[in-house]
């Protein structure tokens, strides 16, 4: 049932009067056909549920409402002076009388949670499903009277619609994006709200789309609409070819604009890209002229994930300033097949040592890199001091067109960026190819290849030009707030992937990566965002993946990501966030800010980093002087900071029964970390455990800021190597920043994001470390440069060659103890029970001390060559002795990789066999082994 409104008016500039509640929002969702939910925040004042809805969920009849959903096929309907009124050029908005049915069912509220306190809508008339998929087409609101429409409407509102799209349309499976037959490419684009859909297409006369932007008029296709919503261009005569560029014009109603649009949009699913993202290229990545020789190379194997040793890397702090690297190839994925490269032997030495796996931060298609090197602003870094504001004010004056962005601005999911292409090859294929040349390189020297990918946000929205799902679906596939708007709680526009089609973006883009360029992993920014059902999905989706049908084993592809639990999806208001904790059986690892802060001491937030040491920067046993807290606050925080990296250690379990400082044994799920438990894990592998990303400062700018100003350098590179080693030496995924091993500095800056080459580049020469490149961006730091500038003038804190050389050195060892033994990767939280134990922890432990036994004489055996394995950890500032009783007999003794070593302290550590006593020099690591007998 339906009735035509026949008032009529322009509207433009005609919205003088206050507007009624609601309007110009979309507080209203449609669920399904037969269903809407509407706010009780929309009832008229002094009205609430029990007044429309009794107390068993039943509609009562009182109120005097009326409610009505308002269609407009093109748009143009509002509410003026208390009226709804149409454009004077456009079909007058038709009315649908709605009424109130009581509350919505569970299952509505069980997958929308944030619709408590709503209630159900339905039409009075059952509505057509033909008729309902054409309402979506055009604009939808509701409005609300009281007592009929002779008086005025006291609300009226949009509506959000992807309950309903996903009920009508998310259901298909069907390709999306380009596919191929015999050659010839067919295009499929979902837009089920769009009224009019066209392929444009030019003509390359290149199957890999290899060629700049192809000039002249581009030939017009109507797609076809399908019921599932995708509008297809099926191209059965093979007229358009491989390696066409092409683009979308989606004719749609935008709510943001209130008219129908007819938007000039790439494909969301593009695979390949003309220069700066002007155009979608349909590329065949099967054409084997895609496929170069190295990526043939077969992936290396890891034992099992807990015994990954991850390396976070930036493509171009990897090579952009590496003279051994040609000019034309420096900040590209080919820089990576230069195998005699400084960057290139650096990574073969570290896998030789034992690094398994290279993390590569964003390298799909970025919205903030110009691409087209002539439109890319080079800094002209003026000599200058060390504490001078000369560098990064140069930095400033063009990071917003320069080369360097960390990448975290997804426009498209599913190709390359360009920008990392060398010079010409930005285009289609080209980048296609130099990326799987830089995977199979890495490959080649025994590295595995993990990607950083980015589903939490897109770059923009709405009708910005960097938008490209808003402009194909408006309104759907970004998470909008109870009024309609865009929410940002990720910093950009987030992405909605508890929408159906979000999701599968989502996995179809992870799969595709995964077969189409062989490589091993993915890492997830803000995970914590997704679902856990959706990272269940990806996980589900990856593992059916066979290398006869794929080229790839994909349940041998490990997942981990930012398990942190924020925004407007906090404490699973949402869904069941796939944050810390809540990961349990799926074996996707989150990161462990646990350990990090323990290691670190205070938190990444604090106003002054110089102020709390933590276990590795020398809280207690070598104090700063900045720390206003007494001797015992400072002893007991020490105290608990170390049995939270004694927790880490063995996977940062929940289950795991440690004894604490405190003389108690608790399970690591009831140890406290600011108010929430300790150990999340139920499996190694679903804890990651790092003290350095990319994020906040370096491992060396923090401890450059916590350390006594006075402590040498060769004792800050010990304690470089003691943090490190909590992380190396651990039962779960060990991960490094890039530089790590090197004592690489950003000049102090916390967040290098945009701070181009000049901050972040790597010197993997070892001759500088970044220290002291000037004052870093004021952006994120000016308000700390009055602490900075002393640190960084003062040359006792920038280190030699020499120390660049032992601080690597040292790292190396602690690789080839990670490789040597799968006593510290055992895989298994029954094993780690069975076999961890931290002998002499408890009450009197020494501070700053830690000694983990891996005892493989308990339980199965596991390193035929062992029957135990000691690492010692010794973070204080003096030679620390203690008596391990329970170690009395046994035949522990240096390990042969530590004797044979670079680091002479080290070897001065000791074991008693028979008191079972130990002792290590300070600032120093440890490992102690018992062979079989």
């Amino acid at each position: 049932m339906a009735f035509t409104y026949t008032m009529t008016r322009t509207i433009d500039n005609a919205m003088a009067d206050p507007p009624v509640a609601g309007s110009g929002e979309q507080r209203a969702y449609w669920i399904k056909p037969d269903l809407l939910a509407w706010p009780l925040s929309l009832l008229p004042i002094g009205m609430g549920r029990e007044d429309v809805v009794d107390e068993a969920g039943a509609p009562t009849g009182a109120g005097g409402l009326t409610l009505a959903l308002v269609t407009a096929s093109q748009g143009g309907a509002a509410v003026i002076d208390g009226a709804l009124l149409g454009a004077d050029d456009l079909p007058a908005p038709v009315l649908t009388p709605l009424s109130i049915t009581g509350n919505l069912p569970d299952h509505v509220l069980s997958a929308r949670p944030n619709l408590e306190g709503f209630i159900a809508l339905r039409p009075a008339a059952p509505l057509d499903e033909a008729v309902v998929r054409q309402a979506l087409t055009g604009q939808i609101a509701v409005l609300q009277y009281v007592d009929g429409p002779t008086r005025s409407i006291d609300a009226y509102t949009g509506v959000q619609l992807a309950p309903l799209l996903d009920c009508l349309y998310a259901s298909t499976r069907a390709e999306l994006g380009v596919s191929f037959t015999d050659g010839a490419p067919r295009f499929a684009l979902w837009a089920p709200t769009a009224r009019r859909v066209t392929l444009l297409t030019w003509q390359t006369g290149e199957a890999t789309g290899s060629l700049p932007l192809v000039e002249g008029g581009a030939t017009r296709t109507p797609a076809v609409p399908s019921t599932d919503g995708r509008w297809c261009v099926a191209n059965a005569r093979g007229d358009i070819t491989a390696g066409c560029q092409y683009l979308w014009e989606v004719e749609v109603y935008v709510p943001a604009t209130g008219r129908i649009e007819t938007n000039l949009v790439t494909d969301p699913y593009s695979v390949a890209l003309t220069v700066d993202s002007e155009r979608s290229v349909a590329v065949d990545l099967g054409d084997p002229a895609l496929a170069p020789s190295v990526w043939a190379t077969p992936s290396p194997r890891v034992p099992n994930n807990a015994s990954r040793s991850i390396y976070e890397l930036h493509l171009r702090d990897f090579s952009a300033m590496d003279s051994s690297v040609p000019a034309e190839l420096r900040g590209t994925y080919r820089a990576f097949t230069v195998a005699d490269s400084h960057g290139m032997r650096h990574l073969a030495e570290l896998a030789e040592a034992g690094l398994s796996t290279v993390h590569l931060l964003p390298t799909f298609d970025i919205a903030t890199i110009p691409e087209r090197r002539s439109d890319q602003l080079s800094a002209v870094i003026p000599e200058a001091g060390p504490a001078s504001a000369d560098q990064q004010a140069a930095i400033a004056e063009v990071a917003h067109r320069d080369a360097y962005n960390w990448g975290y601005d997804p426009w498209h999911w599913m190709a390359p960026e360009g920008s990392y292409a060398t010079e010409g090859h930005q285009d289609g294929g080209g980048r296609i190819i130099e990326f799987r040349e830089m995977v199979g390189s890495l490959h080649a020297v025994g590295l595995q290849v993990v990607l950083d990918q980015v589903y939490n946000h897109t770059a923009a929205h709405g009708q910005d030009p960097l938008s490209v799902l808003d402009r194909v679906v408006p309104g759907y596939y970004h998470r909008l707030d109870a009024v309609g708007r865009v929410m940002n709680s990720t910093c950009c526009s987030n992405i909605a992937t508890e929408n159906a089609m979000s999701e599968r973006l989502m996995i179809d883009s992870v799969v595709w990566w995964a077969r189409q360029y062989r490589v091993d992993g993915f890492r997830f920014d803000l995970m914590g965002h997704h679902s856990r059902p959706t990272m269940e999905k990806v996980r589900a989706a990856l593992d059916a993946l066979t290398v006869q049908d794929d080229g790839v084993d994909g349940s041998s592809l490990y997942l981990y990501g930012e398990g942190w639990n924020f925004g407007e999806v906090a404490s699973n208001a949402l869904f069941i966030q796939a944050t810390q904790g809540q990961l349990d059986g799926t074996g996707i690892g989150a990161f462990n800010d646990r350990l990090r802060d323990a290691v670190h001491g205070g938190g990444p937030f604090d106003q002054d980093h110089r102020a709390y040491q933590g276990f590795g920067t020398g809280l207690l046993t070598q104090p700063g002087g900045l720390d206003p807290r007494s001797r015992h606050d400072q002893a007991a925080d020490l105290a608990h900071r170390t049995d939270l990296v004694r927790l880490g250690m063995v996977g940062n379990l929940r289950d795991y029964l440690l004894l604490c400082a405190d003389g108690r044994m608790r399970r690591g799920g009831e140890m406290g970390y600011n108010g929430s438990a300790a150990g999340f894990a139920s499996a190694p592998q679903e804890n990651v455990n790092y003290v350095d990303a990319h994020d906040n400062e370096t491992l060396f700018d923090l401890l450059t800021y916590k350390l006594p100003r006075g402590l040498p350098m060769p004792d800050r590179v010990r304690m470089n190597t003691v943090c490190l080693a909590t992380v190396a030496l651990g039962q779960s995924p060990s991960f490094w920043a890039a530089g790590a091993e090197l004592l690489r500095s950003k000049s102090l800056d916390r967040d290098s994001y945009d701070s181009g080459d000049h901050f972040n580049a790597i010197d993997f020469t070892g001759q500088g470390n970044g220290f002291g490149r000037g004052l870093p961006p004021a952006f994120r730091n000016e308000r700390t440069w009055w602490a900075q500038g002393p640190l960084l003038e003062d040359s006792s804190l920038r280190p030699g060659p020499q120390d660049i050389a032992a601080a690597k050195a040292q790292a190396l060892d602690l690789l080839r103890l990670r490789a040597s033994s799968p006593l510290l990767w055992l895989g298994d939280a029954g094993l780690i029970v069975d076999k961890v134990r931290f002998p002499g922890a408890g009450l009197g432990a020494p501070a700053g001390f830690i000694a983990m036994l891996i005892d493989d004489t308990l339980g199965r055996d596991i390193d035929p060559d062992l029957d135990g394995l000691l690492v010692v950890i010794n973070a204080s500032g003096t030679w620390v002795s203690q008596t391990l009783a329970e170690l009395a007999g046994r035949e522990f003794r240096l390990s042969s990789i530590q004797e044979r070593g670079a680091d002479d302290v080290v070897r001065e550590s000791v074991f008693d066999p028979g008191s079972g006593a130990v002792g290590v020099p300070a600032r120093t690591v440890a490992v102690f082994t018992e062979a079989s007998r």
